[in-house]
């Protein structure tokens, strides 16, 4: 019953998401690097499927080589902690027409070890994950701008149907 209740209210006030039954027709442009391949098939995973170089938008995105600063120092100097931290600079394209652009950043810290399967174990984690956020906060702004983007155009065209 409650749900019914919600969903009354919620069509009644006008709030219609972004992402229902909405085809994404983005294309994401080879991303350099073993990171950038793994942030390129995230952001596709993302959008519901890689698209073709013809789609409606095209999305650059160009990703930083990764940042790895200690976090914690023991008394004999050895590093427990450390901090991977990956930097993405992106731009949207509506059929060629620039419509948004920004820089995402994200981070994690992991726990760094004397032995090295260990060691890497816990970094290469550090990236996925900081991947795995990166590929999140720039598909939601994508989205967004998209959504923004198309609602302009149907403004746009209704108000030049009323004018004719």
């Amino acid at each position: 019953m409650k749900k019914y209740i919600l969903l009354l209210l919620l069509g009644a006030c006008g709030f219609q998401p972004m992402y229902t039954e909405k085809d994404t027709d983005i294309y994401v442009s080879p991303i350099s690097g073993i990171n950038g391949i793994d942030l390129r098939n995230s952001l596709n995973a993302k959008f519901g499927g890689a698209r073709d170089s013809n789609a409606t938008y095209t999305l650059t995105v160009t990703l930083q080589e990764p940042v790895t600063r200690y976090k914690a120092l023991e008394t004999t100097g050895d590093a427990t902690w450390q901090e991977i931290s990956l930097t993405a600079r992106y731009v949207l394209l509506a059929n060629g027409k620039q419509i948004a652009k920004g820089t995402e950043k994200a981070s994690e810290s992991y726990t760094f070890v004397r032995y090295l399967v260990a060691a890497n174990a816990s970094y290469n984690n550090a990236v996925q994950n900081t991947i795995q956020v990166l590929s999140e906060k720039i598909g939601t702004r994508v989205i967004a701008e998209t959504y923004r983007y198309e609602q302009k155009a149907k403004s746009s065209s209704a108000t030049k149907s009323e004018k004719k």
